[in-house]
């Protein structure tokens, strides 16, 4: 029987994705999968086209989480120390302090992110990846929870550097929200004229119970043979004809730390195979390179069809 506690954590995850709902319309799916990443300790990578409520949902899950919000426009221009942070002289101390960088936040949205060139890109892959940045020799923890939120136009490529294979594998999940239907479109509407902002959003959770549910999260139980599945399922793409490079062992640890997070979110203390068939495409397609202008979404899609249960 879970303890209380457990309950608890579990109502929270209940109450934040009530509040996301209520200034995001008709993206549940988007939602789940946005709190995987998170609770999966991971980060988010949205490839999808401008307008859809992207800027909406960090900033929603900020408000809600009680945390800090941050934003980065990616440009051509844009330098590492703009991100991390730099050292400025003080005249007034005659020594240089340290003015930390939008990184240092608890939900950092990168909007348009293969606008940076690749040396800013590399910028964010130490504090994606250790939490941490390094400035003049000097190591700087980031605050915790870090979420990195990053978005990628995939209609536009003029003036863009695309991510390279270390950058992508640095996302535990990559999605898109896509276009709503026409009846979410009206309540968008009808939600804009006398709905509730992003700033009239109550804190539902605090970021102490964030971390709570990220180690929570880790407690889930998944079987030997799930884990085995999720072993074939990848060892699978670095082996079919139609991929040229397969997903690394990094993804394999991934799948099976965001179908925990799927399983505690859907108030379950143990995975089971249909979380890791819910989840594979968000998690493997960005971390395969198709061969021959093959789209790495069917070809995963084929192979959860042709990989058996254990």
């Amino acid at each position: 029987m879970p303890c209380r506690a457990t309950i608890l954590m579990r109502e929270r995850i209940q109450q934040l994705t009530e509040n996301l709902n209520r200034t995001i319309v008709g993206r549940n799916d988007a939602i789940r999968l946005v709190l995987v990443s998170l609770l999966a300790g991971g980060h988010a990578l949205l490839e999808d086209v401008p307008g859809v409520g992207k800027t909406l949902l960090a900033k929603s899950l900020a408000r809600s989480i009680d945390g800090k919000f941050q934003r980065i426009q990616c440009t051509p221009d844009l330098l590492p120390s703009d991100i991390t942070g730099t050292n400025i002289w003080n005249p007034n101390t005659s020594e240089f302090t340290f003015m930390p960088g939008p990184v240092f936040t608890n939900v950092l949205l990168t909007d348009e992110i293969n606008r940076a060139t690749p040396r800013t890109q590399s910028a964010l892959l130490e504090v994606m990846e250790e939490r941490q940045v390094r400035v003049d020799g000097v190591s700087r923890s980031v605050e915790s929870p870090f979420f990195v939120i990053a978005t990628q136009n995939q209609i536009e490529y003029q003036g863009t550097f695309p991510l390279p294979e270390a950058q992508m594998d640095r996302f535990a999940l990559s999605f898109s929200l896509g276009y709503p239907t026409a009846a979410e479109e009206l309540q968008m509407l009808q939600q804009v004229q006398g709905g509730i902002k992003v700033a009239d959003l109550q804190p539902c959770i605090s970021l102490k119970e964030v971390q709570e549910l990220q180690q929570l999260a880790t407690q889930v139980k998944v079987d030997k043979s799930l884990q085995q599945y999720i072993v074939n399922l990848v060892r699978a793409t670095r082996s079919d004809e139609e991929i040229t490079l397969g997903v690394s062992p990094r993804g394999v640890v991934i799948l099976q730390r965001a179908t925990q997070a799927l399983a505690l979110i859907d108030d379950r203390d143990y995975a089971t195979p249909d979380d890791v068939k819910f989840l594979a495409p968000y998690v493997l397609s960005h971390r395969t390179i198709p061969a021959g202008g093959r789209r790495a979404g069917a070809i995963v899609d084929r192979l959860l069809w042709e990989v058996s249960i254990p």
